[in-house]
């Protein structure tokens, strides 16, 4: 594209809406020209943002109408094929959110689609701009802790799981789908090794309202033994810390921030830097600019800055997601995923 402003329109304004329409306001070559959604609050919340929006009520008319350069997909994940599918078929630059597809193939028929277009497909990583995977994630780049041998990586507690499409495993994919499309994607963006084999494990113990595992596990291992893991958990009475690192020279943990009461996970760990000598001290956040996913999308579509985030890591995390899935019908044996940076 040129350095014309990207007309934006937003595909379904769930939960996340408002961030997305928030960040489109405050990035300068964005301007939200549509949002689409069966609900008319969602639509009338959308317009308290960018009251000169377009609203549509029917997807189809809304990629149709000629409104729009890039759509952000906000549909449940069963959905995300079809809709970008569609939209990349109709010359519409895509953003999609987590998970990218259910399946490879999914997502590696959208990314030839995209290529053979010239179009642009990238998933909304937002986890990766976090405070405390991103201060994390400098203290490793640092050499704080030498070399990273050890990851774990957790949500959840002891809770009922709600009764929307998140815990519906048809539409979200499964517990590992759920949060696993964030976790793996950090684990993937702290460790460069090698991926040799994942196992998985779905637990359905409790819960019986829902179709979603009550309690999810992946474990990466990688070839040079570095071995990663991952838990979503609705029966940790007991929560582990949402990072414990291990490195040759230290370590690091993320402890749950428990003022948010019941709503920890909408808060950052709290870092905590350990040294191999027993010391350790609590780390401030990095600094960060707000926004930078969207900005990235108008540099890379300006004038062809690389993104940090791109389709092929989105479509390995699925790789990874789907292998454990392979792994925990088979009671944890492991399985090699197909990925494209091997």
């Amino acid at each position: 594209m040129s350095a014309s402003t990207v007309r934006v329109g937003l595909l379904a304004y769930g939960a996340i809406g408002d961030e997305h329409n928030k960040a489109v306001l405050a990035t300068s070559g964005l301007t939200l020209t549509a949002v689409c959604d069966t609900n008319s609050e969602r639509l009338a919340a959308a317009l308290l943002i960018s009251p000169d929006a377009k609203t549509f009520s029917d997807a189809n008319s809304m990629l149709s109408s000629g409104e729009i350069d890039l759509v952000v997909v906000s549909t449940p994940p069963n959905s995300h094929y079809e809709w970008a599918k569609q939209a990349l078929s109709q010359g519409i630059h895509v953003v999609l959110e987590k998970p990218m597809a259910l399946t490879t193939e999914q997502c590696d028929e959208l990314m030839g689609l995209a290529k053979d277009s010239g179009l642009l497909l990238v998933v909304y990583q937002n986890r990766r701009y976090d405070l405390d995977f991103l201060t994390m994630k400098h203290l490793i780049d640092l050499g704080e802790i030498g070399d990273v041998f050890h990851y774990e990586s957790f949500v959840g507690g002891y809770s009922k799981p709600c009764s929307f499409w998140h815990s519906d495993t048809a539409v979200s994919g499964g517990a590992i789908f759920d949060w696993g499309s964030h976790f793996i994607d950090q684990i993937l963006a702290i460790v460069p090794s090698q991926v040799s084999h994942v196992s998985g494990l779905n637990q359905k113990r409790v819960w019986d309202h829902v179709t979603n595992a009550d309690h999810a596990q992946v474990t990466i291992n990688f070839t040079d033994g570095v071995q990663a893991t991952f838990v979503n958990s609705d029966l940790a009475a007991a929560r582990k810390p949402k990072f414990f690192v291990l490195g040759t020279k230290g370590a690091i943990v993320g402890n749950w921030d428990l003022s948010a009461g019941d709503s920890v996970a909408d808060l950052p760990a709290i870092i905590s830097l350990h040294r191999a000598d027993g010391s350790f001290e609590e780390i401030p956040f990095v600094a960060t600019t707000y926004f930078s996913f969207h900005a990235s999308l108008v540099k890379y579509l300006q004038d062809g800055t690389p993104m940090t985030v791109t389709a092929q890591q989105s479509r390995d995390v699925v790789a990874i997601m789907q292998a454990a899935e392979e792994s925990a019908l088979l009671n944890g044996m492991p399985v090699s995923p197909s990925l494209l940076f091997s």
